[in-house]
């Protein structure tokens, strides 16, 4: 029997939140992996979840496709994880997450690779926010150049060092009130980044169907409002949840969007607050899904205090209820 040794994948974006818990996924199967990202001497903490040599970085950039095709040499499988919450610089949504994913599925194609897609719920050529769209524009290129890959959206994924939960934790400390955008009444379907990257090794291994689109979503659909009330239990804060009109918060965005750490807040986060984030009844009726693939997803309430109680006042050492 070959052993997954064999197998070389390269992990475009594997040093990133979601990559981390992808490249410790691919290792524990025991795949070859190669990380390719645009700073390979900043991706040395992935060296210790694998065996000695067996995870190996490289340089490349997706508005470069010579470093990308570079990058997939000799691979068998291509995986895209590449994303952006806001665009700054040369960084943009349809650079990055558009025409950069279309240059992944052209080399691996060219490389005779197979390929997993890291998109997202959101993902609609019609979507209010460029976020959305240039996700959208980024599967069409993938599926044009690979018919074969297999598209993964997540809904909102959370964990240690996500952009999202820690982000408003990190607000409520040292703000009295938190904003609830459209009155907080958006729904998500939280998942673990962890759950992600089983799915996403799932792919690997060839448990997915070819050409297909799954909707990956947590075991629980809540608002935006009841998301905040999860996080400010856990931290153990009590902070007024103040409802804010889609209008107002595309205007103060305006400003927020150059503001630093949790204070920012872009107009395309906005716009995608104005649709819900939640898995299809069609992916679920297809078997599309995380339970599609045999995987019970992990819970927010159930996850988020194992990396969130360093917001809370004396951090670890704090007595719930106090």
């Amino acid at each position: 029997m070959a052993s997954n040794l064999d197998t070389l994948v390269t992990v475009f974006g594997g040093s990133g939140f979601l990559g981390r818990s992808v490249v410790r996924a691919l290792a524990k199967r025991d795949y070859r992996i190669r990380v390719a990202v645009r700073r390979p001497e900043l991706a040395g903490h992935l060296q210790p979840l694998g065996k000695v040599g067996q995870i190996h970085a490289v340089q490349a950039n997706l508005r470069y496709p010579a470093s990308v095709e570079a990058a997939m040499r000799d691979s068998h499988v291509a995986i895209n994880l590449v994303g952006i919450l806001a665009e700054g610089g040369a960084q943009r949504f349809d650079a990055v997450q558009g025409a950069g994913a279309g240059a992944i599925a052209g080399a691996a194609n060219a490389a005779g690779a197979r390929m997993v897609h890291v998109s997202a719920i959101g993902a609609d050529a019609n979507s209010p926010a460029r976020y959305g769209r240039s996700k959208a524009a980024g599967e069409k290129a993938v599926l044009a150049a690979v018919p074969t890959a297999t598209i993964l959206r997540p809904s909102v994924v959370f964990g240690p060092e996500d952009q999202f939960t820690n982000r408003f934790a990190g607000l409520a400390t040292i703000s009295p009130m938190l904003p609830l955008i459209g009155g907080g009444l958006t729904k998500l379907q939280p998942v673990y980044v962890g759950d992600v990257a089983t799915a996403v090794a799932d792919a690997v291994d060839g448990k997915t169907k070819p050409g297909a689109v799954y909707e990956l979503g947590g075991p629980e659909v809540l608002t935006m409002r009841e998301v905040m009330e999860v996080i400010l239990a856990t931290i153990e804060r009590r902070r007024m949840l103040v409802s804010l009109p889609f209008g107002l918060a595309k205007w103060q965005a305006m400003l927020l969007q150059f503001a630093p750490g949790p204070l920012k807040l872009t107009p395309d986060q906005v716009a995608l607050l104005r649709s819900d984030n939640v898995v299809s009844d069609a992916a679920k009726a297809a078997g599309l899904t995380l339970e599609g693939l045999g995987i019970t997803p992990d819970s927010l309430e159930a996850i988020a205090p194992q990396y969130l109680w360093r917001f809370r006042r004396t951090g670890q050492f704090a007595h719930k209820g106090v």
